[in-house]
């Protein structure tokens, strides 16, 4: 195979499934789909004998499940699994699951009249290319020796602490008055890493724009509900903002906020196809820092594009303060990049020190558990 071809297993019951994922894919000349399997089991062997750069893995299978084969795969260190999921509940769930277990992504099944061929189409294919740069990457990192392998291991772990953090950009602690977060590929784990380690006092809102297909977000918001001292609900058109309380905005629809007498309320639109994604990062930290001013608190993280950039222009033009997530805890380096780039971002912190910065910021007292 051609160095530069990505290969890809692709893991499905349904044959008319795999013969779909494939054709989508080899409309690319720099992607190969190098084998189909249609169990669990039989493409856990598979990605041993073929060493693809990318697995696309059916959540819900007879026999072996994509959960249980994912996990397989993950614990062997195999390639990254990109869970082609059903629009149903207990496929948002598998794949919420599935993500936590060490999957890179999910696209949903192209084969449902609810979603737009074109659109997951050009999804899959972003991703594989995305996914497979890396995969053919990491292919090769294991070609070296076990005593590299060690020294790299033993130099991660010397720098795995956090550094100490820099002086807060503000003058006073506790200015905020509401936070944005937006994320996409990558972002459901990071929001996992983030919401449940915040305290039960945190004393402002958060609005959280996560790229995903409709039906998705729900179980989101409740697998992160419960595991949150906060609460972590899906957005409703009415809300009201609350301190302690993180809206996640429903896929499909954009989220905006209003100001009213009766406090800050949720307002949620169809997209007038001015956005590559609803809900866009962008509309919702625009809306956040019209309402909010120097108030907003922004938070880009792991994500593929740009989408934020121009929400957090708006938040930085208000007065604000805008946190990115750094390039070594990301699953993909993109939109936190974008911001970078665009002299948006005051402090970049890794992943894990999220929390300990909200905090800080809000002059919250952080206890991580």
């Amino acid at each position: 195979m051609n160095p530069h071809t990505i290969g890809v297993v692709v893991i499905d019951d349904s044959a008319f499934m795999r013969r779909a994922i494939q054709k989508m894919l080899e409309k690319e000349p720099e992607i190969r789909v190098v084998g189909a399997a249609a169990s669990g089991e039989e493409g856990i062997a598979m990605v041993e004998r073929l060493h693809p750069d990318v697995i696309t893995m059916d959540v819900e299978m007879p026999g072996m499940g994509g959960l249980e084969a994912a996990g397989a795969i993950v614990s062997r260190r195999g390639p990254p699994i990109i869970m082609v999921s059903a629009l149903t509940r207990d496929g948002a769930e598998t794949t919420l699951r599935a993500l936590e277990a060490g999957a890179v992504d999910f696209i949903p099944k192209p084969d449902s009249a609810l979603i737009d061929i074109v659109n997951v189409q050009r999804e899959l294919v972003e991703k594989v290319k995305h996914f497979g740069s890396r995969g053919a990457y990491l292919r090769a990192m294991r070609e070296t020796t076990r005593i590299a392998r060690a020294t790299i291991d033993a130099a991660a772990a010397r720098v795995s602490a956090p550094p100490p953090p820099r002086p807060l950009a503000r003058t006073s602690a506790g200015a905020f008055t509401c936070v944005a977060i937006g994320t996409s590929t990558g972002g459901p784990v990071a929001l996992s890493q983030i919401l449940p380690k915040l305290p039960a006092g945190f004393p402002i809102p958060i609005v959280v724009v996560q790229h995903m297909p409709p039906g998705f977000t729900r179980p989101l918001a409740e697998r992160l509900d419960a595991s949150s001292k906060i609460d972590v609900v899906e957005g409703v058109d009415g809300m009201p903002l609350a301190p302690g309380v993180a809206i996640i905005a429903p896929a499909g629809k954009e989220l905006r906020l209003r100001r009213g007498s009766g406090g800050v309320r949720v307002v949620l639109d169809d997209d007038p196809h001015t956005s590559l994604h609803v809900p866009s990062v962008d509309a919702m930290a625009s809306s956040v820092a019209d309402v909010f001013g120097s108030g907003s608190l922004g938070v880009i993280l792991t994500g593929m594009g740009q989408d934020g950039v121009a929400g957090l222009k708006v938040i930085k033009a208000r007065g604000g303060f805008v946190l990115g997530q750094d390039e070594a805890t990301s699953v993909v380096y993109g939109m936190p990049r974008a911001a970078a780039v665009a002299g948006l971002v005051d402090r970049v912190v890794p992943l894990h020190v999220v929390p300990r910065v909200l905090c800080e910021l809000t002059g919250t007292a952080y206890a991580p558990t």
